[in-house]
């Protein structure tokens, strides 16, 4: 018996809600961004870079590594150092695991959590192990998520749903297209589109409720890359402009690396 119209439609929406967001970057894909801070030029530096692992059980592995540190002025006011390794299963686009450590004012973090997509659950780690429920979707972490956009080709007025997780909790976020900017950065002009996640599912929790606003600014081109990002506070905002790009290992012949 063939299956119904409805039935149909119903598999195509369930694998639509349930696939995983997009693959941010590829295999020797890098980013750096120089961060200034209010009133401190060059605050701090982002790196961002992605590298193929050894299969684990014949699944094939992508490590995307943040490292962030401030820098010059701003580093005699706050000496910090933080690096996030997220790793994604490279088919299915699901992030495995997340280990992140931080050392700020003299005082060193971590934690790591894994992600069990059969059981719906994860395990936390930190001073002890706990585990913690999946809520509908597939999460990633903040910075991959905003990259992640990069590859879905957004217009102004459309938006996206994501699920971000910080430290242990979930976010179900919206992200809206505001619409194209032309900017100038160091590494020149470009055509940019707008985009700005929000938290309209739930009360405002975390960044969020504190009036926090995240905007990253997307090129429009051949190779869409996030130029610019920035994170507004009540006391002061960050600005980050992407200063350096090196193309995926397989794409070098074909893109060109950018430096500032």
């Amino acid at each position: 018996m063939k299956p119904s119209f409805q039935t149909l439609l119903f598999l195509v929406l369930a694998y639509i809600t349930q696939a995983a967001p997009p693959l941010a970057l590829k295999d020797g894909e890098a980013l750096g961004f120089n961060v200034d801070w209010t009133v401190i030029p060059g605050a701090g530096v982002i790196d961002i870079r992605a590298k193929n692992l050894a299969p684990t059980n014949e699944n094939s592995r992508l490590s995307i590594i943040t490292k962030t540190s401030t820098q010059n002025l701003a580093r005699a006011f706050l000496k910090f150092d933080a690096t996030s390794e997220s790793i994604y299963d490279s088919k299915t686009g699901r992030l495995l695991s997340i280990t992140e450590n931080s050392h700020a004012r003299e005082k060193t973090r971590s934690h790591s959590i894994n992600f069990s997509y059969k059981n719906r659950t994860a395990s936390y780690k930190d001073t002890t192990t706990r585990i913690i429920k999946l809520p509908d979707g597939y999460p990633t972490d903040l910075i991959t998520c905003l990259l992640s956009l990069r590859n879905l080709k957004m217009k102004p007025g459309d938006t996206h749903e994501a699920l971000v997780v910080f430290d242990s909790d979930f976010y179900d976020l919206t992200i809206h297209a505001l619409g194209y900017e032309e900017i100038e950065t160091p590494l020149g002009a470009f055509r940019t589109l707008i985009l700005e996640p929000r938290m309209e599912h739930s009360p405002p929790k975390g960044m969020f409720k504190k009036g926090t606003k995240v905007r990253v600014w997307i090129s429009q081109d051949s190779n869409p890359l996030p130029i610019r990002f920035r994170v507004d506070f009540k006391f002061g905002a960050g600005l980050a402009n992407l200063i350096r790009y090196t193309p995926p290992t397989n794409n070098k012949s074909k893109e060109k690396a950018l430096n500032y």
